[in-house]
């Protein structure tokens, strides 16, 4: 299997559109403009990428940004073995050099100091120096880079830079209407259409409470979490309670305020 093979999604994700964003991404890879998508934990946004790749034949590298990662985790270094020293390509130089999508999920979460890294490759440059190697890799014509982030966890010390979003085209996503994402949790676990718009409106009551006891609503990701529960038998309430509530909250009030809403639906 080739390196392309490899990183390739091969069956296609399910991803329901919300507006024009596929037609969007298709004439920013095209013009291989550097995307980055904005939205709330667990709206789609991995997911819309993934299906983007597949759908445009792409591999895809995909690199969970966290707040110990060093520039040599996403460039590469040097490792030592049996015959000496060898240099070993990071995520973002492997997608660079065959031509993927790199995709920096959360990358506000990596140091400022790491992300300056993408900057060179984020312009007419297209290029990613390799100081410790003394290499300037010029990126593959089909490489493209994409980041994510959550603006609702932003604060001065986890925010990216106006120098690094400025070189970004930018999607703005959400959580779905309450049609479409009642169709997104039924077609991605197969429960009745019924059961998915009552989770899903125990999903809408949760968001409302957003900035009065809770950090961030209940997601699309969570909804899908208590349908699969229900899909393998278990009761409503009980998997509503294991899925959409004691994972969101330690809050006594806000606990019972939901719990008090999943027995509204479910009776």
């Amino acid at each position: 299997m080739t390196d392309k093979e490899q990183y390739k999604i091969h069956q296609e994700p399910f991803y329901q559109p919300q507006g024009d964003e596929v037609e969007l991404y298709e004439a920013a890879y095209a013009a291989r403009l550097p995307i980055m998508v904005k939205g709330p934990t667990g709206c789609g946004k991995s997911r819309f990428v993934e299906y983007m790749a597949w759908k445009l034949d792409r591999p895809l590298i995909t690199v969970a940004c966290n707040e110990d990662m060093t520039a040599s985790d996403l460039v590469g270094r040097y490792l030592l073995d049996a015959d000496g020293t060898r240099w070993q390509d990071g995520p973002l130089t492997t997608a660079a050099r065959i031509g993927a999508i790199c995709y920096l999920d959360e990358v506000v979460e990596a140091r400022q100091d790491t992300t300056v890294v993408i900057h060179p490759l984020t312009d007419h440059r297209r290029t990613l120096p390799l100081d410790k190697k003394g290499e300037l890799v010029e990126a593959h014509p089909d490489f493209q880079l994409v980041i994510s982030y959550n603006p609702g966890y932003q604060s001065l010390m986890k925010d990216l830079k106006q120098s690094t979003k400025q070189r970004f085209a930018g999607f703005e996503f959400d959580y779905p209407d309450e049609s479409v994402e009642t169709e997104i949790v039924a077609r991605e676990t197969g429960i009745e259409t019924d059961l998915a718009a009552r989770l899903v409106k125990i999903g809408g009551t949760a968001r409302n409470l957003k900035g009065h006891g809770l950090d961030e609503g209940i997601s699309t990701r969570l909804l899908t979490y208590a349908a699969a529960l229900i899909k393998g038998g278990i009761e409503p309430k009980a998997a509503c309670r294991m899925a959409l509530v004691r994972p969101i909250t330690d809050d006594a009030d806000i606990r019972d305020t939901l719990d008090h809403a999943i027995d509204a639906v479910f009776g």
